[in-house]
């Protein structure tokens, strides 16, 4: 039985203090039958042990195992074409901090695997743009460089000149790659910003943070792509009705980097009105799971839907009055009928 790591979606739904709030909702998602990429986690006894001694011992073996069983789940492999897998490596506390600790997107690309996507997706342009975002995120989060973001009509040899005109370099094994960006996430459980946070909120320390492993899925492959943010109702004003933000062509970080302006979720109808529908479906399955409204966060690829985190959503006051009423009706009523 592995120590430090647990395959989501296999037994019985574990206890959020091992696994963090993020691996706990795929894992519930799982359970309900959504679609969801297949992920693992890195428990949060790890991180403790990583603050403690550094990187514990056997977490490099059940990585790798992680890793096989992605490879078995999606058809794909790691580091190697023809279809490579590509994984992102997410931090998740047992309770919500948004946006206080680091996630690495595109894990698993390399010159090589990115000419294979090229050819496995007929699109050089994704590949390109999927290889250059993971150069931007991995400096800044792993390698802890202020460059300001990579040209996206350079090569990755003249990213590496750039990196290394600033005394730095990404290793060239993506399997040294992907270890020291989940060391980077436990060391952001420890930020300014993260500190800062728990103080505010009364969080103690000693939680720390899981890390989840997950098959990527891309927003940015086509037309037919996109990521976005939903709420199962209107956060503001209560209404029964979806609410929310949608992004074509994009990966997460775009919707929250202010750097572009999504549109209003109902756009998805224009071009993926499929992925619309079975979302609304999948919100509605997940507030009455959990009996609570939804903030769901989610991609399509292609025209597909895949669900990425569901949490409880955060409310203004007169919106959570109304709640609280409309969904006491909507029990009544369906005890009724």
């Amino acid at each position: 039985m592995a120590d430090w790591t647990l395959r989501l979606g296999e037994g019985p739904l574990p206890d959020r203090a091992l696994i963090g709030g993020k691996a706990w909702s795929i894992a519930r998602m799982v359970d309900l039958g959504l679609p969801v990429p297949p992920a693992f986690v890195i428990t949060t006894p790890a991180c403790a042990a990583y603050k403690t001694d550094g990187f514990p011992s056997g977490l490099a073996q059940e990585i790798a195992e992680g890793i096989a069983w992605l490879e078995e789940q999606t058809g794909r492999t790691f580091g190697h074409g023809p279809s490579p897998l590509l994984v992102s490596v997410r931090s998740g506390a047992p309770v919500s901090m948004p946006g206080m600790m680091d996630t690495i997107l595109n894990m698993g690309i390399t010159t090589q695997t990115a000419a294979a996507l090229a050819v496995e997706t007929g699109s050089g342009s994704f590949a390109h743009d999927t290889h250059r975002r993971f150069y931007d995120l991995y400096a800044h989060i792993v390698l802890r460089s202020d460059i300001d973001g990579f040209d996206g009509v350079a090569n990755p040899a003249e990213w590496d000149e750039t990196l290394a005109a600033a005394g730095l370099a990404i290793p060239a094994e993506p399997t040294d790659r992907l270890h020291a960006a989940v060391c980077a996430v436990f060391e952001s459980w420890n930020s300014r910003r993260a500190k800062r946070y728990r103080l505010h909120h009364g969080i103690p320390d000693d939680l720390g943070t899981a890390v989840t492993v997950q098959a990527m899925v891309f927003g940015n492959l086509s037309d037919k792509s996109g990521t976005g943010v939903m709420f199962s109702r209107n956060p503001v004003t209560g209404d029964r009705a979806p609410y929310g933000e949608y992004l074509a062509r994009a990966q997460g970080e775009d919707v929250v980097s202010g750097k572009f302006t999504p549109r209003q979720l109902d756009a998805m109808r224009e071009t993926v009105p499929q992925a619309y529908d079975e979302l609304l479906r999948a919100a509605e399955t997940l507030e009455q799971s959990c009996g609570d409204v939804q903030d769901i966060e989610f991609t399509v690829q292609n025209g597909k839907l895949y669900l990425l985190q569901a949490r409880a959503a955060k409310r203004a006051p007169a919106a959570a009055v109304r709640f609280a009423v409309d969904m006491l009706d909507e029990i009544e009523i369906f005890e009724e009928g």
